[in-house]
Parts: structure tokens; C-alpha cells; sequence
């Protein structure tokens, strides 16, 4: 069963890739052609000044399609769609719920739902973001495992912009100021994006016309398109702020509980990796619990050693980090700039060609989801059994 605080599939918002392996992943669940007809026809990336003149640009094709724009871009909730359509003739869904209390004894695990009456689950799967519930029953509070970055991001739906033309624009100023604004998967509309360097918001995460207010303050001296993105911003209705943010275990499991995705090794937006890190580590968890029998002891440690090194490098953030992403002083933005222009010429492009193709370095192991059957990490032929399970997402 997959527990959902959201009432229902939630559409569009912020735009995800597909790199590396993931993309294998996906083929093999043999949603890759929905996922292409759903995706984002984008150009490329491009970083512009006040008067909206290009002052570097990366195209799409630029590193194999794994550039700071993949070749694969979709909306967070039509992907979400594409894996609910293809799951839901063997999963049950729970929506507008969430779990409230997880106790584990040596027969499985008695879930608490805020609404629906307890279930036992045979284990628990945490796959719920950043701010994970499952993980602050079963691990503790937040504070231990969350690593801040000190910059907040706003995303949300504007009108379209005939002047993208299949770009993605973004706009520094000084102060740690970005505006950006990409093409959405409608004619009439685009996604935009503000962020900023800041301390943790004192902020009710359920008060979004104060989280606008402060947005609104924070850009209210800013050029380029910033004052009409503001406006936008105000009446979108599915507006989001959210802390950037890291996340560090030494186990991803705790008996009969285990954490995916964000939840466990959440990698920041910055990376662009963490739908894929998430995608990857569903499938090597699904098919080592398959492969063990549906024994936790045997797969959730095997899960683990397989992910972690990959996790590990995916983890690492762009060069600069925050302050690559959001420079603070004239001088940096223009350095930020003049970089960008360097990163497709000889020697700088080979040298940068390993940083955006983290997302492939992984062996992925073949399953081989045959005849009911599925391949051990040994070769061995073991019967597929499943075992009832709990996912809680995030919403």
C-alpha cells in the first residue's frame, strides 16, 4: 500500500529530470514512452542580465544530454502520474492520510494513520522527502540528519512567455538573488523560480501568503523579469518555499523500516539528481527484497551497499555550491558568467564531462523480472515472492 497526504495526484509542479541510469530504470518498467510524450521540449540553459541580453548559454546536447538541462525533463506530477497509472493494477493507494505512529515487533510492523483505522505492514518504506515523517518516528527528530544550505527556493506556475523560446532563463543579482523562468508543458504557461540565501524562515510552512509577502520583500529591488514574475506569483495557486537542504545518515534502515529517496540521502535541487537517485534506489530496493524472499535482514543491508558510494557521489554539489549558484557581488555573477562560457571549450568541457554524468556511474543490476522470476546479486535463480508493504510518499 502507498500512503499519500495529498487528497489526490497533485498536477504539474517543478520540473525533474531523468539522467543516467534512472532513464534504464525507467525503460525496464516499460514507461519510458509515457514518460517522452509528458516530457518538456526545452532548448537548453541560459544565464541573462537585466535587460534580458544572453550572457552564457549551454544547449541541451552539451554533454550527452546530461547537462545543467537533461533530455529528459518533466513535471513532478505527470511523472508521478506516468508511475501511478502503470502501478495501480497492483497497488493499493491510501490518499489525504498520513502515518502518525510506527511500532515494530518481531512479526512485522503496526502502522497509525491520521484517519484510517491500523494496519500491520510485513515492513515500512519512508519515501515522504526532506521533512520526512517515517523517518522522524522511526530514526528521530530531523535535526540530527538535516543539513541545511542556507538558501530558500520558491517555484510556481506564471503565464507563458513567448520570449523563452524553449530556453530556460536565469538571473542573478547581487545579494545571492536568482530569477529564473523555463517553458512549461502548456502553450500558455511556464515555471518559475526565486531564490535566495537565507537562515531557516521563521514561517508557518502552511502560511503561503506570508512566505509570498516575504518573497514579494526580498525581490522587491530586482530587474529583468522579476516584478512581473512577483505578480504571477501571487495568484498561483500552487506555490511552494522550501529550505534547501542535505541529508546524512549512517543507516538507512532501522529494523523493520527503511528510507528512499530524499528521505534518506536527499541531495539538494542543486545536483539535479534527486528524482533519479530515488528512481535508481526504488528499483535496486524492490529487487533486492524480491531477491532475498522478502527478507529485510538480507535486503535492506544489500540495499544499502549497493546505493551508498553511488548516493555518495551523487551527493556532491555543483562547483561553488549555494554561492556557485546564488553569487552575491557583481564581480561573482560575472565570474559565474564567464565559467559558463569556458564549460563547453577544450579543456574545461573534459574536465567538467565526469561532474554531469555522476548520474551514470553505476552498474545496475539486472533483476531479470522473468517468468515470475527474479536473478540474485550471485546469478542464483530465486522464486519471486511479495510480502505486504507500506510506502509512505511525500506529498
Amino acid at each position: 500500500m502507498v500512503v499519500e497526504r495529498a487528497p489526490a495526484l497533485r498536477p504539474g509542479g517543478q520540473t525533474v529530470d531523468l539522467r543516467g541510469v534512472a532513464r534504464t530504470v525507467v525503460e525496464r518498467m516499460g514507461c519510458m514512452d509515457r514518460v517522452r510524450e509528458v516530457s518538456l521540449d526545452q532548448r537548453g540553459f541560459a544565464l541573462v542580465d537585466d535587460d534580458g541580453r544572453i550572457l552564457a548559454r549551454m544547449p541541451t546536447e552539451l554533454f550527452g544530454g546530461e547537462g545543467i538541462i537533461s533530455e529528459i525533463e518533466v513535471l513532478r506530477g505527470d511523472l508521478s502520474r506516468v508511475f501511478y497509472e502503470a502501478s495501480t493494477p497492483h497497488t493499493e493507494y491510501l490518499f489525504d492520510d498520513t502515518v502518525t505512529a510506527i511500532e515494530q515487533d518481531r512479526d512485522g510492523v503496526t502502522v497509525r494513520f491520521e484517519r484510517a483505522p491500523e494496519r500491520r505492514f510485513a515492513f515500512v518504506v519512508g519515501a515522504d522527502g526532506l521533512h520526512s515523517t517515517v523517518r522522524n518516528l522511526a530514526f528521530g527528530p530531523e535535526e540530527a540528519c538535516v543539513q541545511s544550505l542556507d538558501c530558500q527556493l520558491a517555484w510556481f506556475t506564471a503565464p507563458g512567455d513567448d520570449e523563452l523560446d524553449g530556453w530556460y532563463l536565469m538571473h542573478n543579482a547581487p545579494g545571492g538573488l536568482v530569477t529564473s523562468i523555463r517553458p512549461g508543458r502548456l502553450p500558455n504557461e511556464s515555471k518559475a523560480g526565486f531564490a535566495f540565501r537565507s537562515k531557516r524562515l521563521d514561517v508557518d510552512r502552511r502560511d503561503l501568503a506570508r512566505q509570498k509577502d516575504i518573497v514579494a520583500k526580498t525581490f522587491a529591488d530586482v530587474g529583468w523579469k522579476a516584478p512581473k514574475l512577483v505578480e504571477a506569483m501571487r495568484g498561483a495557486s500552487d506555490f511552494v518555499l522550501a529550505e534547501l537542504g542535505q541529508v546524512r545518515l549512517d543507516s538507512w534502515s532501522r529494523g523493520r523500516v527503511v528510507l528512499l529517496g530524499d528521505s534518506a540521502w536527499c541531495p539538494s535541487p542543486l545536483t539535479g539528481l534527486g528524482t533519479s537517485l530515488a528512481v535508481v534506489g526504488a528499483y535496486v530496493l524492490a529487487g533486492e527484497l524480491a531477491a532475498a524472499h522478502g527478507d529485510y535482514r538480507v535486503a535492506f543491508p544489500r540495499y544499502e551497499a549497493l546505493m551508498r558510494p553511488y548516493v555518495k557521489r551523487n551527493q556532491e554539489l555543483p562547483p561553488g555550491g549555494v554561492k556557485g549558484f546564488a553569487p552575491d557581488t557583481a564581480l561573482s555573477i560575472s565570474m559565474r558568467a564567464m565559467s559558463m562560457r569556458w564549460m563547453g571549450r577544450w579543456p574545461l568541457r573534459n574536465l567538467l564531462a565526469g561532474q554531469f554524468n555522476k548520474a551514470a556511474d553505476f552498474k545496475l543490476p539486472d533483476y531479470g523480472w522473468l517468468d515470475g522470476h527474479v536473478t540474485t546479486g550471485n546469478g542464483a535463480r530465486a522464486a519471486k515472492t511479495t510480502s505486504p508493504a507500506l510506502e509512505q510518499r511525500a506529498s
